[in-house]
């Protein structure tokens, strides 16, 4: 049994140390180091730490050099700052904020695009004030692509006089800059939360993008909790426009912030696989009873998604009202 235990304990080892190798390549490959220079050094690395484990002797040296050489990367890493001062695509250009006088929220730079495609748009931008005691409802926007475990997710605060204000977690993108999730886990892109007319980021991904399906789902809850939810969000985005953090595609993402928002508040946003696997939120969402429970979860989610309403409505004044006609929970 002893043997046992040696050969699992040596096999974590070596798994441990391949994906701290692996790692300190990526990290040196996306840092901001000279183009040129990155992906030699980032090759060079993991040849170093390879052979550091496998020809330096004794073993306690070759693990106190690994260690080290990896010490520093990360060292490197961590000394990489989040900024607000860069060439920002012009979408994400503009930084919301909000001043909080009480249950008055005056919310600053909500956009609001006019899109002739993706990519063709004049990014528009107004303010509105809010109170706070007159917030119903927070709605849940679950968009997918075709991936079932992997879906992006946004909040819509509803106010009475059917008001509503939607708010994106996302990667602020500089100018030629893509998404890609690999270099979201490495420092690539800042933290940005998009506050929205939804005729804005609602349409966008279902009138302007291909193969996004977007589900519509009214959060049951109290109205404290939302309105205390509401204000989180408010301060978080405050604080972003004096200090910029990074969006990490694991621990700070569109679903994990949520659950930042949330959890003081409420006891329903208790850890589950599914904040990371987000294609299933809407199933975690019904088990804790904050969906419709009128009709089985299938059910529940055909009758949810917006996407034909959407398009028919476009540029409709009434657009927020329309999409959510009929919806489970959401009356006529």
């Amino acid at each position: 049994m002893g043997f046992v235990f040696k050969v699992i304990g040596n096999i974590g080892l070596w798994l441990a140390l391949c994906g701290m190798t692996a790692w300190g390549s990526l990290a040196i490959f996306f840092s901001y180091l000279p183009n040129d220079v990155k992906p030699i050094l980032s090759i060079l690395f993991a040849l170093v730490q390879l052979a550091v484990l496998f020809f330096l002797k004794p073993k306690g040296l070759a693990y106190a050099v690994f260690f080290a050489l990896f010490a520093i990367v990360l060292a490197g890493w961590f000394s990489m700052k989040p900024s607000n001062d860069r060439e920002w695509q012009a979408d994400v250009a503009v930084l919301p904020y909000a001043d909080i006088d009480g249950d008055r929220v005056t919310v600053h730079n909500i956009r609001d695009c006019d899109y002739i495609s993706e990519t063709d748009y004049t990014a528009r931008y107004y303010d509105l004030t809010f109170d706070v005691s007159k917030l119903d409802s927070i709605d849940l926007y679950l968009v997918n692509w075709g991936i079932k475990y992997i879906s992006h997710t946004m909040l819509s605060f509803g106010f009475q006089g059917d008001r509503y204000l939607c708010i994106s977690i996302e990667t602020r993108k500089e100018v030629g800059e893509d998404y890609s999730t690999i270099k979201g886990f490495f420092r690539q892109y800042e933290l940005m939360y998009v506050v929205a007319d939804e005729r804005d980021l609602v349409k966008l991904r279902t009138n302007y993008r291909k193969d996004e399906i977007v589900y519509l789902y009214r959060l049951g809850g109290s109205k404290t909790v939302f309105r205390e939810i509401f204000l989180d969000y408010m301060r978080y985005i405050n604080r972003l426009k004096n200090r910029p953090e990074w969006y990490n595609a694991l621990t700070g993402n569109c679903t994990t912030q949520i659950r930042g928002h949330t959890k003081p508040y409420t006891g329903k946003t208790k850890w589950d696989w599914r904040i990371l696997f987000n294609g299933q939120l809407d199933e975690m969402a019904y088990e804790n009873g904050l969906l419709n429970q009128s009709l089985p979860l299938e059910t529940l989610r055909q009758k949810s998604i917006i996407n034909e309403r959407a398009k028919k409505l476009d540029e409709h004044p009434n657009f927020s009202i329309l999409i959510r006609q009929n919806l489970p929970g959401m009356g006529d």
